[in-house]
């Protein structure tokens, strides 16, 4: 191997000169359970408290003994990963292990069906995708409706037992013709045009400010942060963000979006014009707790108004479950506690065990469009390994009475409570502890004002918690990060595993950066790093 190639860093070499300046571009050898091994400047591995746990992704944390163990097994039997396009009992058993546990959290008997992938943001392209499919179905049968009653127009006109009225083609703009049969050509036209022009509107999809879905070409321009989205808003779906708790929102958004379409009928001997609701509404995505937008609940008063809104419109609620699903908050769905019932729900993250990169889409049945399993695909996706690494996932959270989800609830209000502690000490440094479960967010005050340079410049350039995210790595061993778009919020997000002294461990070191900031002491917090 060539060393001077090797030293040449090409693999994203900007994210890696953004991540040193902060000192957090270190190198990690191994991990077990809560803690990351990286390489110390002799080789020797330094042990680091992994607070952040892949985004999340970590509910029973780093190489879970009963998860490898299970990983091995199948590597041992050589399990098919690559057998696409043929009978996969293991998908099907776990689709139906999630209806299990959907089933008993809702309260609903109706099945969702399953589109299986190997991300979050691919399992949002595929609900938003199969939404839109479904939308235009729905609206393609609309138009067979209108041609059929325009068929039947004609037929009752030409046989004498319909006129059209003096008037109606006015009622459209139209120029006033001489016989009945060409008023009713330049009705129909009109009525072809305007509805086609209607029916060529894009889909439009709602989502919430501070919300993200995913950075791919679709799932971008659902993500709130327009840093992400701007760059690509000619590629891809199109969105309307409403703020969260803002009912009024909703309501006005349903109205800029509502139009006609017209269909022409026979009714007492005379031609009618009917115009039916139409509107351009896809779906409506959401995240019980929005993750990248600073770890923030949604309030079960907003997430009704969602539910009233989206069976008004009838389109599909797409909960994006990816972070807070699988156990995090304490219960298997991070919607129950909203009394939220999605169309769909898209899983990821501790779906995988640490382990297999997994995802799915559950589709409800009223919903789900069987053509669609013909018109999406990929290629790793509902593999033997992936699919029995998440059943053992499944299981070991529901193992004696769901112990998995009690200990999210019993370590997390822990790890709460002792946030909370801090922020009664300073008040003037943290501004607001939020989540539930072991998907919490730490928000400091802003920084952009500060009398210290370092910090008020950090702050500005959108660098602040990564500033106290070095300082956390290299005073403290603790390793987490800021939430991507609002960064003076850090995330705390740990396996079920947590134990009171790592939580001890967390506290020290928050208490050691809020005195910090009281001080303005900001060169300290950067020779840290």
């Amino acid at each position: 191997m060539n060393s001077e190639s090797v030293a040449r860093e090409l693999a994203e070499p900007n994210l890696r000169r953004l991540l040193s300046t902060a000192g957090l571009d270190v190198e990690y050898v191994s991990a077990s359970g809560n803690t990351l091994y990286r390489q110390g400047a002799n080789g020797e591995p330094i042990p680091v408290l992994d607070y952040a746990a892949g985004y999340g992704a970590l509910i029973f944390g780093h190489n879970h003994p009963d998860i490898v163990a299970r990983a091995r097994e199948l590597l041992d039997e050589q399990t098919p990963v690559l057998a696409q396009f043929s009978s996969h009992p293991y998908a099907n058993q776990l689709a139906a292990e999630l209806n299990r546990i959907i089933r008993r959290e809702t309260g609903s008997d109706e099945p969702y069906y399953a589109t299986f992938a190997n991300s979050g943001a691919e399992g949002i392209e595929a609900a938003i995708k199969h939404a839109e499919l479904d939308r235009v179905l729905r609206l393609s049968a609309v138009f067979e409706e209108i041609e059929a009653s325009t068929r039947r127009v004609r037929e009752e006109v030409r046989a004498g037992t319909a006129t059209v009225p003096e008037g109606l083609g006015a009622r459209l703009g139209l120029p006033r013709p001489a016989a009945g049969q060409d008023a009713l050509d330049l009705l129909i036209a009109e009525i072809d045009r305007r509805n086609q022009r209607r029916r060529a509107k894009p889909p439009v999809f709602v989502a919430l400010k501070s919300g993200f879905h995913g950075k791919l070409m679709g799932s971008v321009q659902l993500t709130h942060n327009e840093a992400y989205r701007t760059p690509f808003s000619a590629l891809g779906a199109q969105a309307r963000f409403v703020p969260c708790d803002h009912p009024e929102a909703l309501k006005e958004l349903l109205q800029d979006e509502r139009g006609t379409l017209l269909q022409l009928t026979v009714a007492d001997g005379g031609v009618r014009l009917v115009e039916r609701d139409h509107h351009t509404i896809c779906a409506v995505l959401l995240e019980p707790i929005q993750g990248e937008g600073g770890i923030r609940p949604l309030s079960r008063a907003f997430a009704q108004e969602i539910k009233a809104f989206a069976e008004e419109a009838d389109c599909p609620v797409v909960i994006d479950e990816i972070q807070s699903g699988m156990g995090r908050t304490g219960d298997f769905l991070g919607a129950t506690r909203l009394g939220l019932r999605g169309d769909y729900y898209v899983f990821a993250k501790s779906l995988g065990g640490g382990l297999a990169k997994a995802s799915v889409t559950l589709v409800r049945e009223g919903r789900y469009r069987p053509e669609f399993e013909l018109l999406h695909s990929s290629t790793f996706a509902k593999d033997s390994f992936s699919c029995h690494i998440a059943l053992k996932v499944l299981q070991m959270l529901e193992a004696d009475g769901g112990q998995g989800y009690r200990l999210a609830r019993e370590r997390g209000a822990a790890l709460a409570g002792m946030l909370r502690g801090i922020r009664t000490d300073f008040p003037d440094v943290v501004k607001d502890v939020r989540g539930h479960g072991l998907m919490l967010g730490f928000e400091f005050h802003d920084q952009s004002e500060a009398t210290d340079d370092t910090l008020r410049e950090a702050a500005r350039s959108s660098m602040f918690g990564y500033v106290i995210a070095g300082h956390l790595l290299h005073a403290h061993a603790i390793r987490t990060f800021p939430t991507a778009s609002a960064v003076h919020t850090l995330r705390f997000e740990p396996s079920v595993l947590l134990t009171d002294e790592e939580i001890d461990r967390l506290e020290h070191a928050l208490r050691d950066v809020c005195a910090l900031l009281r001080e303005q002491a900001g060169h300290r917090l950067v020779l840290a790093s």
